[in-house]
């Protein structure tokens, strides 16, 4: 064991000295092997970084909430105008269901609009303002950071009253404390009673922080009773979620009179349907980066083996000389593996480099993190590319006969 540890340091030494020799040479050869592992690191960082993202965004939706709506989420464009013909979600429809599942812990109706909301001199645009009852705080899970929720009497009498996100609250209050101050959305005057806690952004696309929450009569009284609802339902529990939708579709299309063989007119929207389209895309993602990291590799690779046969040749009459003197076959053919991949592993280590600052470069537009296990998984892929591409140039070094390589130039 002793005698092989030796072996190993006098290889590393050797080959160390062999690429700082030719540190042109050693630069070209690995730029291959820098860009696969930018490639695969890049690859595995944005989807790490997406999916902590995507699981934090459906953290905030509900994982065991159920959307009735007219429509279904990801729509094919040639069934969106058919979809979006389909007679409108009522307010009612809530009753219904609250009143007939067994499988349902929560039922709330809601309303949305984007409107404009102003406090004295300053105004935010875009804000996306609901009307539901006081309900939906258990159907999803509402935080504050102050005041409170508006009650149900708050809704049977339609006060105006509203509960604002954490940026609405930092922008327009920034130098006050903004509970019962008097706001408006649209032209509308509502008393704020409440701020949400800070949840940051939906798959880093918009924000749950600019949003506007009132009593669900208000919303109807000031911005339209007509409006298309939206019944959003959370289930028992995720064990309980597809016998919830399944009888949640037998009481729809009761209430709304479907025939037997007519399709729904409506849709059951649930979280599940992000996790699918996430699952295309990460596969796409894979697919790509893994064809295009291999290509990489592989001109890498060969660039590897092309300067080890260069180093052999060159070496032939050291290589002779260590053989004579007793040198094994095995330590000639360490010396030569190890510096294939020590040629890899430096390759490696300035391809993390750059993905470190490539992964922050990205984070500041997408979710993006570094995981260790993707280091880790880098420098394994160049051990294994400096071992397979390292082989037989090596092989060949080992088996020199000590007589001929002597005698070579």
């Amino acid at each position: 064991m002793t005698r092989f540890i030796i072996e190993i340091a006098e290889s590393f030494q050797i080959a160390i000295r062999s690429l700082m020799s030719q540190k042109l040479r050693s630069l070209l050869t690995m730029l291959g092997i820098i860009i696969g592992i930018v490639t695969v690191t890049a690859m595995f960082t944005i989807i790490t970084g997406l999916e902590r993202e995507f699981e934090n965004s459906l953290a905030m939706l509900g994982t065991n909430v159920l959307y009735v709506e007219r429509s279904s989420w990801f729509t094919p464009p040639s069934e969106q105008r058919r979809q979006w013909s389909r007679p409108r979600i009522e307010v009612s429809l809530a009753d219904e269901i609250r009143e007939r599942a067994q499988y349902v812990m929560a039922v709330a109706p809601t309303m949305q609009s984007v409107r404009p909301v102003k406090y004295r001199d300053r105004t935010l645009y875009g804000i996306y303002t609901q009307g539901s009852t006081a309900e939906i705080t258990r159907v999803m899970d509402v935080n504050l950071d102050a005041g409170r929720w508006y009650t149900e009497l708050e809704t049977q009498t339609a006060k105006a009253v509203a509960v604002i996100g954490a940026n609405v609250a930092e922008e327009l209050f920034p130098n006050e404390q903004p509970l019962g101050k008097r706001i408006r959305i649209s032209s509308n005057r509502f008393e704020v009673i409440g701020v949400m806690a800070k949840q940051g952004k939906f798959m880093g696309l918009f924000s749950f922080d600019d949003q506007v929450q009132i009593p669900l009569t208000t919303f109807g009284n000031y911005y339209g009773r007509r409006s298309n609802a939206r019944i959003e339902i959370r289930a028992l529990s995720a064990d309980h979620l597809d016998d919830a939708k399944d009888e949640i579709t037998g009481i729809v299309r009761a209430a709304r009179g479907v025939d037997a063989m007519e399709e729904d007119n409506f849709a059951i929207n649930q979280t599940e349907m992000f996790k699918e389209v996430i699952g295309r895309i990460k596969g796409i993602t894979y697919a790509i980066g893994i064809f295009l990291t291999s290509l990489a590799l592989v001109v890498g690779g060969i660039g590897v083996m092309n300067i080890m046969f260069v180093s052999v040749k060159e070496r032939t009459k050291e290589i002779g000389i260590r053989k004579a003197v007793g040198a094994r076959q095995r330590a000639i053919l360490t010396q030569f593996l190890i510096e294939a991949v020590g040629v890899c592993l430096i390759a490696g280590l300035m391809g993390v480099a750059v993905s470190a600052g490539v992964t922050e470069l990205v984070g500041r537009f997408i979710p993006a993190a570094l995981a260790i296990g993707t280091i880790g998984l880098a420098f394994g892929i160049c051990v294994g590319v400096g071992i397979v591409f390292g082989l037989v140039p090596a092989w060949n070094a080992a088996r020199l006969n000590p007589i001929d390589a002597l005698r070579y130039g």
